[in-house]
């Protein structure tokens, strides 16, 4: 027997109930019909909100299949954050926790709603002034090369930007899809409540290339260059800055970087 005082004990009942109607009983002294109102608020409120968040997906399941998705997701998950905008945050961290592999939902669903997630979490990242000595107008080549911090380089199994209702494949490609997510700092700066976030397809080595300037700060653009030639095994690395050179340049007129620090 819970050794909770007896109103504490009357709220776990309330809210097991509300996440799980069908296997914990409603407290016995409330009333069915404002039990009712209370399980379709919470339920509602959920799914819509959901929905709102992660619409593609919303209209790629049926809508028996999207209801029992969100009651899972109401009886299983344990928030950690009671903000909303946090709470696409939460479905992620569930559906990778608890429904990876789910035989009823489609392989990409995990990949899927991560992408659709990262909008909504670009806009609200808060990004601080870029450092004092940044020189925006840098040698990339010789300096290191500042990424945004709201420029995010991601990689699918699956063709994420393409699914759709009539596009659902059911296998993963031989190659993986590599997306480069940013927020446009320089239409909309970081002090603006107004956030652009663009999206594009980038290539391998394109990605890799970006992954090296975030992991490893101390690198100039042309180590970071001559690192890949020597991993693609290239035989002529200076084609391979040459053309890093002209990507460097065409990444910092979208924004993507910021500019130069000088390599210490």
């Amino acid at each position: 027997m819970s050794s909770a005082p007896g109103f504490q004990q009357q709220q776990r009942a309330f809210t097991a109930h509300l996440r799980d109607p069908a296997q914990a009983a409603a407290p016995p002294d409330i009333e069915e019909r404002r039990m009712a109102i209370y399980r379709d608020l919470v339920f509602n409120n959920l799914s819509s909100l959901l929905a709102g968040n992660f619409p593609v997906l919303r209209r790629l399941l049926a809508p028996e299949h999207w209801r029992d998705l969100v009651r899972d997701f109401l009886r299983r998950h344990r928030a950690l954050s009671p903000l909303f905008p946090q709470l696409p945050r939460e479905f992620l961290d569930f559906l990778s926790q608890h429904r990876r592999n789910h035989s009823d939902d489609p392989p990409f669903l995990l990949e899927l709603a991560h992408y659709e997630w990262i909008e909504m979490a670009l806009q609200i990242t808060d990004v601080e002034p870029p450092p004092a000595d940044l020189q925006p107008d840098g040698d990339l080549l010789e300096q290191h090369p500042l990424i945004s911090p709201v420029a995010w380089p991601l990689s699918y199994r699956f063709p994420v930007h393409h699914i759709d209702p009539d596009h659902q494949p059911q296998k993963a490609p031989q190659q993986p899809t590599h997306l480069l997510v940013y927020r446009d700092l320089a239409e909309h700066p970081v002090e603006s409540p107004i956030a652009q976030v663009r999206f594009m397809e980038i290539n391998a080595v394109t990605s890799r290339l970006l992954t090296l300037l975030q992991q490893e700060p101390s690198l100039s653009g042309r180590e970071a260059l001559t690192r890949i030639a020597s991993e693609l095994g290239h035989q002529q690395p200076s084609q391979v800055i040459i053309f890093g050179a002209s990507l460097l340049a065409d990444l910092r007129a979208r924004g993507v970087i910021l500019g130069t620090l000088a390599t210490r």
